[in-house]
């Protein structure tokens, strides 16, 4: 749950580039309490987010463009959606062949 999450962000701003880095590099590993990210961080990794430009503004246009991925994946024929319905058939099949 939480080790992948520097792999997300090098996707989220590296490879999909609709992100900003936040600067994190560090992680707690249990139940430590370590402060990882200030207040001040944050503010600072938002702000080109929040703001406009042609950079801002070609990010939202790429996030907009991977929701609409995502969604067409999720609907009925999407890939996502295929893979779901794979799975399921093949759940029912090791079920019944279990139960004889």
């Amino acid at each position: 749950m939480f080790a992948e999450q520097f792999y997300n962000e090098k996707l989220i701003t590296n490879v999909l580039r609709i992100g900003v880095e936040v600067g994190t590099k560090l992680w707690a590993k249990g139940k430590e309490k370590r402060k990882v990210m200030g207040r001040e961080e944050i503010k600072r990794a938002a702000a080109p987010l929040m703001g406009g430009g042609a950079e801002a503004d070609e990010r939202r246009r790429r996030a907009r463009e991977q929701g609409e991925m995502a969604k067409k994946a999720v609907e009925k024929g999407g890939s996502s959606y295929m893979d779901l319905d794979r799975l399921i058939e093949d759940l029912k099949m090791y079920s019944h062949r279990d139960n004889k």
